[in-house]
């Protein structure tokens, strides 16, 4: 199992495998010397008299009151039960373990003032299998995302709630359950464990993820799609592609090519009278590709965003400062993930009209609705109705959630990105699109039975053989509900595009 090592370079890769595969998170000795060094520099401050946000005066609007060296300690501890306010569903337990491993990368770089023990209890919580129970709602996307690292870090000082063991128990019976114990706060600890975008971060890798293995996808049902609508290739010719050099839509294209070779059925109409096909499928390297191009986009923001540190105040021992600024401040993942969910938006809008180009008989030369007998049987009709209510809920979550802004904190706090709203909408987003893309996969094998004997392309041909191996071919009516779910259980567990890619290699 693979090591991930705090202080150093983290990648969107190394947060998924620690949330989800349990990969195991090591605090090397140099990241805990300079995290040791900073420690020294706060305990400094924190004895002395000179305000110092957080340390030796209250947060927020409270900025300006002095707090005495004999409270500072509880103020900590303060900060961590007055912010848990968060409302909601709780996050799932890889999103709260996401978050964590962003926490204490952010922590070990030395510029929070924690001591070396709390990263160590965080990283030990982590490869002990313990997860905070964290309600998702209520972070603003500055001051970092305040509300669930509250309730994420009360369980550190045996309260909150966590999952230890598959049990949901008390803080402090959590840790014992793993075999750890809580923590006593020092100055600037509970400030540091509360203030910075690791949720927004944490959820944002993950969304990342399976963004990318849909984005593939949904070149395979495309392929599909156009293979079973007796469209062309021709429109994802490497030439074209490279007078339009976007690497997102000469990807696509690539991909199409790939899933596509060997096609009887494209063979068999090459010279037809059909001038081009439809946008919906002569367009999918042009409108996947945008999708691809967004993806990159936020990829590159959330990379850089794990080599951050991006709470408040930041120490500086080597220069003997404290600096008070907005790290915090989650405005370039808004604007990604905003931008993301858009991006996704296209590919569920472009499906959706791939899927009624395959069940409507006024344009797809196939028995109406995929149906054997039309008329007595409604076939896939209402597939297609699913898929527009699915497309038509992504069109009103794609609107940006970074376009608003509410002032907090009586006004000290007056221009907010709604970060983590953009980050958990585009998970919102991104499961209507893959459920748009199953209908896809089911629809379009359909499709290509009814052009038998003709065989379709090697990546179409695998993809609907998968489809098969839990979906039969359509005859008599039934209850397509079971078509649909197993479809969507084949996206979900990457089984559809699993078996594609071991017939025709990676996927761009």
């Amino acid at each position: 199992m693979k090591t991930v090592a705090l202080g150093g370079a983290l990648s969107p890769e190394d947060v998924v495998g620690v949330a989800r595969a349990g990969w195991r998170v090591a605090f090397p000795g140099d990241a805990e010397r300079r995290v040791a060094a900073g420690r020294a520099f706060v305990e400094r401050v924190a004895a002395a008299d000179a305000p110092v946000y957080g340390i030796t005066t209250g947060v927020g609007k409270l900025k300006d009151t002095p707090i005495p060296v004999a409270d500072r300690q509880a103020l900590q501890l303060n900060l961590l039960r007055s912010h848990a306010a968060g409302l909601g569903p709780a996050m799932g337990v890889a999103e709260t373990r996401a978050m964590w491993c962003c926490l204490a990368a952010s922590l070990a770089r030395g510029h929070s003032g924690v001591r070396p023990g709390l990263i160590r209890l965080l990283v030990e919580c982590l490869n002990r299998g313990l997860a905070p129970v964290v309600p998702e709602w209520g972070s603003l996307g500055a001051s970092g995302d305040l509300i669930p690292l509250a309730h994420a870090a009360l369980v550190l000082v045996g309260e909150g709630e966590a999952w230890a063991d598959g049990r949901r128990l008390p803080g402090a019976a959590a840790l014992a359950a793993v075999g750890l114990a809580p923590l006593a706060l020092e100055a600037k600890e509970g400030l540091a464990l509360l203030n910075g975008t690791h949720q927004m971060t944490g959820i944002g890798a993950l969304v990342l993820a399976d963004a990318w293995a849909t984005l593939r996808l949904a070149d395979v049902t495309g392929s599909m799609s156009l293979e079973a609508l007796m469209g062309t290739n021709a429109a994802a010719d490497a030439r074209l592609h490279a007078l339009r050099a976007h690497p997102g839509q000469v990807a696509a294209a690539a991909n199409v090519r790939r899933l596509t070779a060997g096609s009887e059925i494209i063979a068999s109409h090459a010279d037809c009278q059909r001038v081009q096909d439809a946008y919906s499928l002569r367009c999918v390297p042009q409108v996947h590709g945008a999708a691809r191009e967004a993806h990159a986009f936020a990829r590159a923001i959330l990379a850089r965003e794990l080599q951050s540190v991006t709470d408040n105040p930041l120490v500086f021992p080597d220069d003997g400062h404290v600096l008070m600024g907005g790290n915090f401040h989650g405005q370039p993942l808004a604007l990604v993930f905003d931008t993301l969910a858009i991006g996704l938006g296209y590919l569920a809008g472009i499906a959706e009209r791939r899927i009624d180009r395959l069940v409507n008989p006024l344009v797809s030369e196939l028995p109406a609705f995929l149906a054997p007998t039309g008329g007595l049987q409604s076939g896939y009709m209402l597939a297609q109705y699913q898929a527009a209510a699915l497309a038509s809920e992504v069109k009103t979550l794609a609107h940006p959630a970074s376009a608003d802004s509410i002032p907090t904190s009586g006004n000290q706090e007056d221009f907010v990105p709604m970060g983590a709203a953009a980050v958990r909408k585009c998970r919102e987003v991104l499961t209507r699109v893959r459920g748009v893309l199953a209908i896809e996969g089911v629809c379009a094998a359909q499709g290509l039975d009814l052009r038998g004997p003709l065989r379709p392309g090697r990546g179409s041909a695998a993809a609907r053989a998968a489809v098969r191996a839990r979906v039969p071919p359509l005859g008599d009516d039934r209850a397509i509900h079971a078509d649909l779910a197993a479809g969507l259980a084949l996206v979900e567990d990457g089984s559809l595009l699993d078996a594609v890619e071991a017939a025709v290699g990676a996927l761009e």
